[in-house]
């Protein structure tokens, strides 16, 4: 196929991914992280792109554009005086720590491996969006001391083999630790940016095994990149206006179970690969 017609139909369906991505964003309150990287996967795989190291490609893709969407969602935020910044200054060096050895993992795996972990943390965090609810708590306050010392570097750790930013964990771990949710979403865009940032600049330095879409540095698509920056800054905002036309409850618990169906579908590809 001649790479001309190759790169349009990339871009295609990485404006579809992009336009999704920054609805379900705006709407819901979830990172695109969650979204792209499968989105990614399947988009990748049917373009021809499927070696050992393309859940790797995936998810520093999916990490690089949470560099720009957090950062811009952390300003917006501040702005209104919602970021909790005791918080991201006492989590950010644990965070950026369990970041960055997730990074050092996740370049050490194959493809089939990162599948089945993402598979298994997207079951979690399905679950949760689903059947879990507000008034659940595990403290009044979010833990210092030890806890800390464990909680924060797991956070950052995790995020990376999902190739998400700080919102799937973070705002969850937060909420059950009595930081009212608006503080909660505020601060874990600050998250994203200390997760993203230390383990994007590992993943450039990737030496990818594999053929790789054009434009590509290291295991980042440069392509995939700028489509998904652009068309979440342009449909994020509907996302938002629709938030606030209807109830997102309901919207979030059926995503919950739409991002259930997708980790069974991966962990069954990966069971049968």
């Amino acid at each position: 196929m001649p790479e001309t017609m190759l790169l349009i139909q990339m871009l295609l369906v990485l404006l579809v991914i992009g336009a999704f991505a920054g609805v379900l964003a705006g709407l819901l309150g979830v990172g695109g992280g969650i979204v792209l990287v499968p989105a990614f996967f399947y988009a990748f795989q049917t373009l021809g792109y499927d070696g050992p190291q393309l859940m790797q490609m995936c998810l520093a893709t999916s990490l690089a554009t949470i560099i720009v969407t957090s950062l811009r969602s952390v300003h917006s935020h501040n702005k209104k005086g919602a970021v909790d910044w005791d918080i991201l200054r006492g989590w950010a060096p644990g965070i950026a720590i369990g970041a960055v050895c997730g990074m050092l993992v996740v370049s050490q795996l194959r493809s089939t491996t990162l599948q089945a972990i993402f598979g298994v943390l997207a079951l979690v965090v399905g679950v949760y969006m689903s059947f879990g609810r507000a008034e659940w708590r595990l403290g009044q306050a979010m833990p210092k001391g030890p806890l800390r010392l464990v909680l924060s570097p797991a956070v950052g750790f995790m995020s990376v083999l999902m190739g998400i930013g700080g919102g799937s964990f973070g705002v969850p771990l937060m909420n059950l630790f009595n930081t009212p949710i608006h503080r909660a979403v505020a601060t874990a865009a600050g998250f994203g940016v200390v997760i993203a940032v230390p383990a994007v600049i590992g993943f450039l330095l990737v030496d990818m095994q594999m053929e790789v879409p054009p434009f590509t540095i290291g295991a980042v698509n440069l392509i995939a990149f700028f489509v998904i920056i652009a068309m979440t800054l342009i449909t994020a905002p509907w996302g938002v206006k629709l938030a606030h036309a209807m109830d997102a409850k309901p919207l979030k618990r059926a995503f919950g179970v739409f991002l259930v169906l997708v980790a069974i579908n991966m962990l069954r590809q990966t069971l049968m690969g």
